[in-house]
């Protein structure tokens, strides 16, 4: 992906998430002070989702103002994993969030309060509005960056509590069911805390270094095996520094008749960025595994590799493949 390319992802990103908060701030104000006039749980619980909605969002546009900053002497890749960090860091917000909502649910069914169901569902219908503008500003970000998903994900759950409160709301005006209040912010609890998780599990993947979860590390092996020329592969690692930015390294033990650079080096930059958009890439060629080499070297089956060339000079050596970002 290039230079210009996420150039204008980040700014429409930014954007987007300037509006979703000025939007979200300013409704839940309304809807906190409404929640304790009407004496809403499932309000006050939605109120609460808000806040750490309108947190999310200020804490991923700070993310992507940070991650703007170049890389320097201290830290070569740059600032992207603030990123990461924010999205893990609304992950746990939200987690903390929904056993707030848990517990207080249990506490109301204890001791539950008469709720002003009108005022309630005049508010409820307010906030799905400001949260329907939100997620349709937030939406096309959220498949490029973990970050605006992690805030995708709190509007977007925010948006079912402003429908369950409604739907609370409705029934209560019509049968008294004072407990629905309740019963529906338990719901909203249980529904956020599965997609809470699975936020934190991507983000802390990629703190971990681990392979992206859309690559196939098998298919890369396979993809760079198949190269003519390529003997061996080992030291294969391939990680993510924020969402959408994929590094590989590897070793590759090549044939000595064949020119390294001139002639497999294209084809590897070629098959990792058209089959796995991986475009920051470092290789090195070898003409036997070297001494890291171990469990993990992997040989094409048919045809092991050749040591009786290995101290010809021409073919081995390292080559840094050029990245873009």
């Amino acid at each position: 992906m290039g230079a210009g390319h996420d150039h204008s992802h980040g700014t429409r990103n930014e954007r987007a998430l300037k509006i979703a908060l000025g939007l979200t701030t300013t409704f839940l104000i309304a809807e906190f002070v409404g929640g304790i006039l009407t004496k809403s749980l499932a309000l006050i619980s939605d109120a609460a989702h808000m806040f750490t909605d309108a947190a999310a969002l200020a804490i991923a546009l700070a993310a992507i103002q940070i991650g703007k900053r170049a890389a320097d002497k201290r830290r070569t890749f740059g600032y992207y994993r603030f990123e990461i960090l924010a999205a893990a860091f609304n992950a746990l917000m939200l987690f903390g969030v929904a056993i707030y909502i848990l517990y207080e649910a249990y506490q109301r069914l204890r001791t539950p309060a008469e709720v002003q169901s009108l005022g309630m569902l005049v508010i409820a219908v307010i906030g799905l509005i400001v949260n329907v503008l939100s997620m349709r500003l937030l939406s096309a970000g959220q498949d490029q960056s973990l970050n605006v998903k992690g805030a995708y994900l709190e509007v977007w759950s925010d948006l079912l509590g402003s429908v369950g409160v409604i739907f609370a709301a409705i029934i209560i005006r019509f049968t008294g069911w004072q407990w629905v209040d309740s019963a529906i912010a338990v719901l909203i609890g249980l529904w956020v805390l599965p997609r809470t998780w699975l936020l934190l599990k991507l983000s802390i993947n990629i703190l971990l270094e681990g392979v992206p979860e859309d690559i196939d590390l098998p298919s890369v092996e396979e993809a760079l095996l198949s190269i003519p020329g390529v003997r061996s592969l080992h030291d294969l690692h391939v990680w993510a520094l924020t969402s959408g930015k994929v590094s590989l390294t590897a070793h590759l033990v090549n044939d000595p008749n064949v020119n390294a650079e001139a002639e497999i080096l294209p084809e590897v930059r070629s098959r990792l960025a058209q089959r796995f958009s991986i475009t920051h890439i470092t290789v090195q060629f070898e003409l036997t595994p070297c001494e890291q080499a171990d469990a993990t070297t992997h040989f094409l089956p048919s045809e092991p590799a050749d040591t009786s060339a290995a101290n010809k000079p021409d073919s081995a050596g390292s080559n840094h493949q050029g990245h873009s970002h």
